[in-house]
């Protein structure tokens, strides 16, 4: 891996971390050890910052302390640019899970997709939320949760959705960060599938990132979620920078 390459990498790595900022941060050890509650695994989770880090059973230990002490399952999210853990998890009994691809493409390289169909907002509105929350089947905690998340994004930033029968029936959200479009949240009803939605919006939001000034854009998407990808392949993300996984802690025995 070249120096421009590792610049890159820890740069989407940052980024992508801001898109979906956690309640809770605490840094030990070079791994910054997030927490939010509910099921979204990456604000629940130990995460690696670039630099010198820890011995692993050392930040292993300290890592366990930290989530147990918050009443969770200890989770390290391990990309393969900081996979020093991965022996001492083994050892642990750490099960892997979540397998996450990261693309990448430059701004002119992705498809010009424009629609007037597509509706652009600065904030959620209760309307957004309100598919969101209907899409991801969201609990009551999970939607206080995501309403607290919306509010600590830094950076330019923009809700888009696309309606059909008069209802929300894809949206997404990015976040613009150094001049770096991170993708998040993007999602289609199941009653809308397969009509091209999902393109109109993730097109939506590249086209007010392009306006915005934005000269790259990057997004995660679940390795074996294969619609997704074939979406983000038709648009340009043809770029796979590196890919990243989670490691459960097992649990003990009664």
């Amino acid at each position: 891996m070249s120096a421009g390459d590792d610049d890159l990498n820890w740069c989407v790595e940052q980024a992508c971390r801001e898109g979906w900022p956690a309640a809770t941060e605490t840094v030990v050890d070079g791994w910054l050890l997030r927490q939010s509650g509910g099921r979204i695994r990456r604000t629940n989770s130990a995460n690696p910052l670039r630099g010198k880090r820890g011995a692993p059973d050392a930040v292993i230990d300290t890592t366990e302390s930290f989530y147990i002490g918050h009443g969770q399952t200890p989770l390290f999210r391990v990309p393969d640019i900081a996979g020093e853990l991965e022996a001492a998890l083994d050892h642990r009994g750490y099960q892997p899970e979540g397998g996450t691809i990261h693309l990448h493409a430059g701004i002119g390289d992705l498809a010009e997709v424009r629609d007037e169909q597509v509706t652009v907002l600065k904030v959620p509105d209760e309307d957004w939320l309100a598919a969101k929350f209907r899409m991801g089947a969201f609990d009551d905690a999970e939607r206080r949760i995501f309403r607290q998340m919306t509010g600590l994004i830094v950076g330019e930033r923009a809700f888009v959705s696309c309606e059909r029968d008069s209802e929300i029936a894809a949206l997404a959200y990015g976040v613009i960060r150094n001049g770096l479009l991170v993708l998040e949240s993007v999602e289609t009803d199941g009653r809308f599938r397969q009509q091209g939605l999902g393109r109109k919006t993730v097109g939506g939001l590249i086209d007010w990132a392009r306006r915005a000034g934005a000269h790259a854009a990057c997004l995660q998407v679940v390795a074996d979620n294969t619609p997704a990808r074939a979406l983000y392949a038709s648009l340009g993300f043809s770029r796979e920078l590196y890919r990243y996984h989670y490691r459960r802690k097992p649990h003990e025995p009664r």
